[in-house]
């Protein structure tokens, strides 16, 4: 197995504190956002054998099996992250398989340069996540129903927010949503520019459930995303609790750290909450208009004490080994790769010991044991 030297990616959004605490480390004073394992090719792991895309790229039946490469082919199928939201992220969209490969197509054929900051599809992959709260957690998922957003909106009291809230209360459910999302993302930018200030002031003066979109007022001034956040469910997860984010689903993480895993892909669709290029024609396109409640994914316990968070995706599967008492070695031997991450104790991997934050690919077919005490997270595909 490869013990695995991460890239921690400083995005403005990051903790100061939340991953340096995970590591045991000072915190530099520098926003840290994401440790990123795996074999993107943007910051791969690193390992005595070199660079894990370039290990694999090397022998991809070898170090991945030969089931995963029939499936997905010769690369990692997915990237697992620990993620650590100081501050919101923006609020974006991830489209289906179908989709990216159309809309990455069309862009090859445009001849947009892959690093275009207009350019909406980096690839042809799809990109379905999963996020596992390490602390407690929040989040915007989903859309609520429109009368729901209606009445969130309509407190505000805010004059020039009364059209949307008649055609939330008013228009078919599905109609409703992608019209007003689509008239707050298309409005003259000054005059949202005052409506939000309106109505961040007026959610701060609520005050409880709607606090956390005067907390995004704060950090996106005058971003008409922060009305836009006020169609989305608002989730909590407690340490242990997961959300499954599919094709179409608008989301945002707010604050907290977490265990991401998600498909091989940068495809992201932004619909606000950013500086960054919004381009609501295929962002249309993309979202799917439908209210639903946000599906909180608690562990499945199988009886060698692993603990699975069940998807309908193939690209990965997370599970995780939480060992209280130093029993008998768990069989870790599985003919996928894997990529084993610890969270919290002193457990080991063969004879490897691992701390809070550290991690170890696992190719295909090598024998592996688990053994000691704490919390380990395990990524696999499911081949």
């Amino acid at each position: 197995m490869d013990l695995l030297d991460n890239t921690i990616r400083p995005y403005p959004w990051g903790s100061i504190t939340a991953i340096a605490d995970l590591l045991g480390t000072a915190p530099t004073g520098e926003p840290q956002a994401e440790i990123w394992m795996g074999s993107h090719p943007g910051a791969p792991s690193l390992t005595a054998r070199g660079p894990l895309n370039e290990v694999i790229d090397a022998d991809p039946v070898r170090e991945l099996g030969p089931a995963a490469v029939g499936a997905f082919g010769p690369r990692l199928p997915f990237l697992l992250k620990v993620l650590a939201a100081g501050a919101p992220l923006s609020l974006q969209v991830h489209p289906d398989l179908a989709r990216a490969q159309a809309g990455f197509a069309a862009e090859e054929a445009a001849a947009v340069p892959i690093d275009a900051p207009h350019r909406n599809y980096k690839d042809a992959n799809h990109k379905p996540e999963l996020i596992c709260a390490l602390t407690p957690f929040t989040g915007l998922c989903g859309f609520r129903t429109s009368v729901e957003a209606a009445d969130t909106i309509g407190a505000l009291g805010v004059d020039s927010l009364k059209p949307y809230v008649d055609v939330l209360r008013t228009h078919p459910e599905d109609a409703a949503l992608r019209e007003v999302m689509t008239a707050l993302l298309t409005a003259d930018r000054e005059q949202m520019a005052h409506t939000v200030a309106e109505a961040a002031a007026a959610a701060a003066h609520l005050g409880g459930a709607h606090a956390p979109y005067a907390a995004l007022a704060h950090h996106y001034p005058s971003d008409p995303g922060v009305i836009a956040a006020m169609l989305l469910n608002q989730v909590q997860l407690q340490p242990g609790e997961a959300l499954f984010l599919g094709a179409g689903v608008p989301h945002a993480y707010l604050d907290g750290l977490g265990v991401e895993i998600m498909a091989n892909s940068d495809n992201v669709l932004r619909c606000g909450l950013t500086p960054k290029h919004i381009d609501v024609p295929e962002l249309l396109k993309v979202v799917r208009f439908e209210s639903n409640e946000p599906a909180v994914l608690r562990p499945r316990s199988l009886a060698s004490g692993e603990e699975v968070y069940d998807t309908p995706v193939d690209e990965f599967r997370l599970s995780r080994f939480v060992r209280s008492k130093d029993d008998a070695p768990t069989d870790l031997t599985a003919p996928t790769p894997q990529i084993l991450l610890a969270v919290a104790g002193r457990p080991k991997t063969g004879e490897v010991p691992l701390s809070p934050g550290t991690s170890v690919f696992v190719p295909a077919g090598e024998t592996n044991q688990l053994s000691g005490t704490g919390t380990v997270f395990r990524a696999t595909v499911v081949a």
